[in-house]
């Protein structure tokens, strides 16, 4: 079976099955809705523990995965994907982007990595980019504020999220650290 979409993208294959996890009811529904007109047939999970669900019950060949839930990481989703159904392909979105989460989501099985806001046809061209393709490079590349902000992420991950071992690593005042880790990247 294939669709063709309205940007001519094709949705190849026999299934076409895309389960979304996401906690934004409004965006979930709206990512729903235009991934259905693309071709897919969708299912949705607003948590952890009913995506988990869903993809043991029936393992998507798409999945386009929220990284921070309310009950947890949606990095625990694509890996319960992955161990079911090992051709999956699996994208996680995510609103906190950093180098560590992105690595640590290819690891498990991820194929892509996007930051929020993401529209629709950036999702679809990467849950349907063949392997050897290439994402486009950023148009803008990484400020200096956020190359600082990403390796500040990556040491509090090695650091397996302890605030006051990342400081002292750092040379950090703690508190410090706090705020910055309560607020959003920079662009």
């Amino acid at each position: 079976m294939s669709v063709e979409d309205a940007h001519g993208g094709m949705v190849t294959g026999d299934d076409i099955s895309l389960l979304i996890v996401e906690d934004d009811k409004p965006f979930l529904t709206r990512l729903a809705r235009a991934m259905e007109g693309r071709g897919f047939q969708v299912d949705t999970a607003e948590s952890v523990e009913e995506a988990l669900v869903k993809a043991r019950a029936h393992p998507p060949a798409y999945a386009v995965v929220d990284m921070r839930l309310g009950d947890g990481s949606g990095l625990d989703v694509v890996a319960a994907i992955r161990e079911k159904r090992a051709d999956a392909r699996a994208i996680i979105l995510t609103g906190y982007g950093n180098i560590a989460t992105a690595v640590t989501a290819v690891k498990l099985g991820a194929v892509d990595y996007l930051s929020k806001p993401a529209d629709a046809d950036d999702i679809f061209a990467a849950l349907t980019r063949s392997g050897s393709e290439r994402a486009a490079p950023p148009e803008n590349p990484m400020s200096a504020d956020r190359v600082r902000w990403e390796h500040i992420q990556r040491v509090y991950e090695m650091c397996e999220r302890n605030v006051s071992e990342t400081a002292r690593r750092l040379n950090m005042h703690r508190r410090t650290l706090q705020r910055i880790l309560a607020k959003r990247a920079p662009r």
